[in-house]
């Protein structure tokens, strides 16, 4: 997404609707299948051990659970024992005694060897999950099937710059968002953005694959970060463009962002970065300025998030801020009409509270992820503050 000359058209942000929006739906349900799913440990403590596992007998059947940590030891004894049941009961005992030892199979846990009493040693069991992704390299390699993807993508639509007339690598300074360039900082938002939703993609499913593990929205930045530094790569061959730190800026910005969201506690459920695409008289531009002038970055303060109104009908209400801009194309400048950019506000409807709140179909909780990213449009009132 690069400031050009005025005959070169501007490439796209990640991810984009038109010819793109397959592979918006597929990131949507990459999120929405990994960001709300949870790896749910067993409390294998509470579970009640067989004082042998071979018994003699059915009166020989003796439940005994396991000391809770904080409680005093008197003696050997690390037991505390039941009351002996009748002998009448003992299949429903014995059996009893058995289903505990399959869940903890289920959950991970290791047989006891033969003859062992009481429950399985807490050495023999397995590490967490999280804990066997606490280093970057550990968290890096358990996504590096999306990464593949991710810059899959990326190479193949930036691949077509090598028959372009394509350059040495070189510099290219762009400016910001001011009224002289090429696309008053739309362009950088948009880097932003792409970013953004790189880092959040890696943050839901290292979530999932590393069961929370600490740090994993540092990761999930970082390689955010170092996937635009490729596609900032791409750029810097073309003849009309080339590295630009103003992008890089920018995409650290977007990468920050996803960390601050992801760190601070619940405000994921407060404040989301969002694009809107309001069409041209019905149309979808896909390249080009008109393209960029149908872009909306904004950030939507969502009510549901907040204790107290998160029960009433202000749920389905959000504020927006962002910006915008207009009236920069090629054919604009040539009739000397100035460019205009905009800071606007306004009110929107926060659609997944609305429709997918409560959704227990893996295709309902990824639309209602995706919008976390996207607004539909004519689905909000905004008025812009600056001309």
């Amino acid at each position: 997404m690069k400031n050009r000359s005025c005959s070169a058209a501007p490439p796209r942000p990640f991810p984009f609707p038109g010819h793109r929006l397959p592979v918006i739906g597929l990131l949507a349900l990459c999120i929405g299948f990994s960001g709300n799913l949870k790896a749910e440990e067993a409390p294998l403590r509470l579970l009640p051990g067989v004082e042998d596992y071979s018994l003699a007998g059915p009166q020989d059947a003796a439940f005994h659970l396991p000391v809770s940590a904080g409680t005093q030891h008197h003696g050997d004894a690390q037991h505390q024992p039941l009351p002996s049941m009748p002998s009448g009961t003992a299949c429903a005992l014995t059996s009893s005694c058995f289903a505990p030892l399959s869940f903890a199979q289920e959950a991970g846990r290791h047989d006891p060897p033969p003859g062992h009493s009481g429950p399985p040693d807490s050495a023999a069991l397995p590490a967490p999950a999280e804990s066997r992704y606490r280093s970057f390299g550990s968290q890096a390699g358990a996504v590096k099937w999306e990464m593949a993807g991710i810059l899959a993508y990326y190479t193949a639509i930036n691949g077509t710059k090598l028959f372009k007339d394509p350059q040495w690598p070189h510099f290219h300074s762009e400016g910001w968002f001011g009224k002289s360039t090429n696309n008053v900082g739309i362009d950088k938002l948009a880097h932003s953005y792409s970013a953004y939703v790189v880092s959040e993609i890696l943050y839901a499913r290292l979530k999932r694959k590393t069961n929370d593990a600490p740090g994993i929205q540092f990761t999930a930045a970082a390689l955010a970060s170092a996937t635009m530094l490729y596609t900032e790569l791409w750029d810097s061959i073309e003849p009309t463009a080339g590295w630009s730190w103003e992008d890089v800026a920018f995409n650290s910005l977007g990468a920050g962002l996803s960390v601050l969201r992801n760190s601070v506690p619940k405000l994921d459920e407060k404040l989301d970065f969002r694009l809107m695409i309001v069409p041209h008289s019905g149309f979808i531009s896909t390249e080009g300025k008109r393209h960029f002038e149908q872009q909306r970055y904004f950030f939507a303060l969502k009510f549901s998030g907040f204790e107290g109104l998160n029960k009433g009908p202000l749920r389905f209400l959000e504020l927006h801020a962002g910006y915008y801009a207009k009236d920069f194309t090629l054919r604009d400048r040539e009739m000397g009409i100035e460019p205009k950019r905009r800071i606007f506000v306004g009110v929107g409807i926060n659609l997944r509270e609305l429709f997918f709140r409560d959704s227990r179909s893996r295709v309902g909780r990824a639309i209602g992820e995706g919008l976390d990213y996207l607004q539909p449009p004519y689905t909000a009132i905004h008025r812009h503050i600056t001309n």
